[in-house]
């Protein structure tokens, strides 16, 4: 007998990571250059105060909510 999987439909609470921005996205957004958003953390640990999460690739998932309230003009 065979096991079989049964597909899922998408699911609303996704993953942190479908609430991020990759680092070009949130260098595009704050219309910068990723590699400022690297360099910031690097030296820093954060960005204007957003902290990125790390991801087990080693990239970068940059918080949105973080990333629009910086675009809006608040202190993040």
């Amino acid at each position: 007998m065979q096991s079989q999987t049964t597909p899922t439909a998408w699911r609303n609470d996704a993953p942190i990571v479908a609430r991020t921005l990759s680092t070009e996205q949130a260098a595009a957004a704050l219309h910068i250059r990723p590699q400022t958003l690297r360099a910031a953390v690097c030296r820093d640990g954060h960005y204007a105060g957003v902290r990125p999460h790390k991801l087990p690739s080693r990239f970068l998932a940059w918080p949105a909510e973080a990333i629009e309230r910086l675009l809006s003009g608040e202190v993040a």
